[in-house]
């Protein structure tokens, strides 16, 4: 007997225990929990929020249930808070790489994310204090940030607050967040030039770095943004010289590219002589054409030749020289060899595109 009533005393215990668990369910007062992720650049960008319905309150939105300004929430340390920018827990916001927001900087991190509210000029808060439960701890004291942006009318009702992003660029992107009838949007930048080459300088010391690809790549990135030259001609000396890449015609057309940009013209050349047994004719064509974009007219003409001499009467090589003499200003052998190219095109989308270069060359005109 006394050994159940020990049992029984225990379970007594244990029941208001597990009473005070809390489990997982569904978010108060019907709303949604919801989080977007987006990469801008190479930054990560990621929204959590909880998605508060219009729920037949249509008109009473904006000004009413999200006020104006700053409010007392009654409970918690704050006199004067801003709205969460959502319903229930603290709204974040988090980049992985520093960002400018509307223009100002932002460091890297994870920041709660508040909106004081105006139909005229909404002020836009980014808190270093992320862990919050909703707005009842904010304090000015932890702003990182402040931006003041416009809200702006939307054509239709949005049922669920959302968060989207938009107008995306390699560097930018327009974050709004949307409910009712109302946006508030905000423009994100990054320093996407920065971080990529931030990014190949950490991945070229992993095994990735084990190539020549890669270094290859890397310079070849910075040789088409005209940026990082110095730095590339290094990372030209790893894909030339390791890996296999000594025997790579595309190495050397890459290294050669930097030299070229660099302003080091008779250095490039010197190289793509050496390289040129290493090209394939389509290899070789696409070099000239390079050539071409830095304006070096008699030099392309001059790989465009060599191209022809080894591969001679293949289309490939006919648009090498049309494109090698047009660079020369010499229209009459341009044309004369565009017309031996129409009888060589592989089909009649390139016989087209040919003849519509013949009938510039036939008016005077460059066709690169």
């Amino acid at each position: 007997m006394k050994k159940i009533l020990t049992v029984l005393f225990t379970a007594a215990l244990f029941i208001p225990a597990l009473a005070q668990i809390p489990l997982t369910v569904l978010p108060s007062g019907g709303n949604k929990k919801a989080s977007v992720t987006e990469r801008v650049g190479l930054t990560d960008v990621t929204i959590h929020y909880d998605r508060p319905g219009v729920k037949g309150r249509e008109g009473k939105i904006w000004g009413q249930l999200v006020p104006v300004g700053f409010t007392d929430p009654g409970f918690g340390s704050s006199k004067s808070a801003p709205w969460r920018a959502g319903a229930n827990e603290n709204t974040t916001i988090e980049f992985t790489t520093d960002v400018k927001i509307q223009g100002q900087p932002l460091s890297a991190g994870k920041y709660g994310f508040f909106i004081a509210y105006d139909p005229n000029e909404s002020t836009l808060i980014f808190s270093r204090h992320s862990g919050s439960w909703g707005h009842y701890y904010y304090s000015e004291k932890e702003d990182a940030l402040r931006v003041k942006v416009k809200p702006q009318p939307l054509d239709k009702s949005v049922e669920w607050l959302k968060y989207e992003f938009s107008d995306q660029t390699e560097n930018s992107a327009t974050i709004s967040l949307q409910w009712e009838k109302l946006s508030i949007a905000f423009k994100l930048e990054v320093d996407y030039i920065k971080t990529q080459i931030e990014s190949f300088r950490n991945e070229l010391r992993t095994e990735k770095g084990f190539i020549w690809q890669s270094w290859d790549q890397a310079a070849g990135w910075c040789v088409e943004r005209n940026v990082n030259l110095e730095e590339a001609l290094r990372w030209t000396d790893s894909s030339t010289n390791n890996f296999g890449g000594e025997k790579s015609f595309t190495a050397w057309g890459t290294r050669a590219q930097v030299l070229n940009k660099l302003g080091r013209n008779e250095e490039a050349a010197e190289i793509m002589k050496k390289a040129l047994p290493l090209g394939s004719m389509n290899e070789i064509h696409q070099y000239g054409r390079q050539l071409l974009s830095y304006k070096l007219f008699k030099q392309a003409f001059d790989i465009f030749k060599l191209n022809y001499d080894k591969n001679p009467d293949q289309f490939t090589t006919l648009m090498g020289l049309t494109r090698g003499y047009s660079g020369l200003g010499d229209f009459k052998n341009a044309l004369k060899y565009a017309n031996m190219a129409i009888n060589k095109a592989p089909d009649e989308a390139n016989k087209k595109y040919v003849q519509g270069l013949a009938d510039k060359l036939k008016e005077g005109k460059d066709i690169n």
